[in-house]
């Protein structure tokens, strides 16, 4: 059972979330994806740190599912459309091999992958 402020928590980042997404456009939305999936990432390091012998789905699960959102939402009007469209896809076939033994190694890159995108977007 998980304690009471850690789920509070979990519900006041969900509605913090869902606010963003409401209020942002396409290239705003794939930034807060982004950082989604960055953060998913890192809980799942900080879980498999606290317990290696454990598979922290959870993490794993929402960084996979952005992952794949991203894969697909890469606009055709896109000049990088196809490398992006094959990165993300990537990062999701990484993501998703950890879903049954996970390695601290794998995800990390992934994430510094994505938090280099993530870099890259603001930029623009």
């Amino acid at each position: 059972m998980m304690p009471l402020s850690h789920e509070a928590a979990n519900a006041y980042r969900k509605v913090d979330l869902d606010a963003r997404i409401e209020a942002s456009s396409g290239e705003d939305l794939t930034r807060i994806c982004l950082e989604e999936a960055i953060a998913a990432l890192g809980q799942a390091l900080a879980a498999i740190d606290q317990r290696p012998q454990d598979v922290p789905q959870e993490p794993l699960s929402r960084a996979h599912g952005i992952a794949i959102w991203l894969a697909r939402g890469v606009s055709k009007d896109n000049p990088l459309g196809g490398p992006l469209t094959q990165f993300y896809g990537g990062v999701a076939a990484t993501i998703a091999r950890n879903l049954t033994r996970s390695s601290p190694l794998d995800i990390a890159r992934a994430r510094n992958d994505l938090a280099d995108i993530l870099r890259a977007a603001r930029e623009i």
